[in-house]
């Protein structure tokens, strides 16, 4: 039996409507812009790091001319600007690392504190309220943290620990502790977005062997986002090394010699960077040079930091379907 139609005869009563090819039509022009754009992104990522790292490298092999390798990595005195310079890197290696040591020290456990508490204690309500706050803590320019540690911090510190050997107006230890301050944050902010990526099943099941919180949140939680904690550590102590304005204002000049004293003056190796590329040293000369070779050094280890991290990620790193 058929139907008519003002138009003619239908089609058959139980006939399939035509089906439409499983392929696209047509092709997605903005879809293969989006990852053009996507591809050139990453490409000028790659470009702008070889550049940097061609940048540092050629005048690091003009300043090893003059000095020897041996020398620049062992030497425990740093005087490049005197009469008889030194260029012994040590020094402000191991101001470095202090600050880096001390700021982990600080951020680690403050840090991962107000991760576990924002992750599982905290009401949705204060959650939504502290989490953005501490991704603009993230963005505070530095110089303020500086000028805090320096006119709040320090004095403060020097009224506790009154018996220390302080040395003037300046301290290695407390800018460490101005910069622990600056990235727990990070830490906190990194950690706690691992934690809630664990899946809620993981929760359920210890909840429902007895577990309380505190058990949840310290043997399942905890382990289950271990990669990604691990990798918050990692961003804190790359931002930890890389940080300036901090140490240059509270760390002070340093001093010449090799010295593990956090009460006094020490000089890191981007403090030295940005005080010494204020134009005072004539370009061209051995001391110019020591920029780039300080600056190819702090590459460096960054990069072997970050390596060791990623194979420690990759090695417990934790994956859930």
């Amino acid at each position: 039996m058929t139907t008519t139609t003002s138009g003619g005869v239908s089609p058959k009563a139980g006939a399939e409507p035509p089906r439409r090819p499983l392929g696209v039509a047509r092709p997605r022009y903005g879809e293969k812009a989006v990852k053009v754009f996507l591809a050139l992104c990453a490409g000028l990522s790659v470009a702008v790091t070889t550049a940097i790292v061609i940048s540092l490298i050629a005048p690091s092999f003009t300043f090893f001319r003059d000095v020897s390798v041996v020398e620049f990595l062992t030497g425990t005195k740093w005087a490049p600007g005197l009469a008889k310079p030194s260029f012994g890197v040590l020094p402000i290696v191991v101001g470095t690392l202090t600050v880096v040591v001390i700021a982990m020290i600080v951020a680690i456990p403050i840090g991962l504190a107000c991760a576990i508490y924002l992750s599982e204690y905290a009401p949705r309500g204060l959650r939504k309220v502290i989490k953005p706050a501490l991704e603009i803590l993230e963005g505070l320019p530095t110089v303020a943290i500086g000028l805090f540690g320096l006119y709040f911090l320090l004095p403060m510190m020097q009224d506790l620990l009154p018996w220390a050997s302080w040395q003037g107006e300046f301290s290695i230890g407390v800018a460490g502790v101005a910069v622990g301050l600056l990235i727990i944050p990070l830490v906190s902010s990194v950690s706690e977005d691992a934690m809630r990526s664990v899946p809620a099943g993981l929760r359920e099941g210890a909840f429902a062997l007895g577990a309380n919180k505190m058990r949840v949140s310290l043997r399942v939680v905890f382990p289950a986002a271990i990669s990604g904690i691990v990798a918050a550590f990692v961003l804190a102590a790359s931002r930890a090394v890389g940080e300036t304005m901090v140490v240059l204002l509270i760390g002070g000049a340093g001093r010449p010699d090799l010295s593990f004293d956090i009460f006094g003056p020490a000089q890191t190796m981007t403090a030295y960077i940005g005080r010494t590329s204020t134009g005072d040293i004539s370009t061209g000369t051995t001391a110019y040079y020591t920029i780039f070779a300080v600056g190819s050094l702090l590459f460096l280890m960054t990069l072997v930091m970050n390596m060791f991290a990623i194979r420690l990620v990759r090695r417990f790193r934790e994956v859930y379907e």
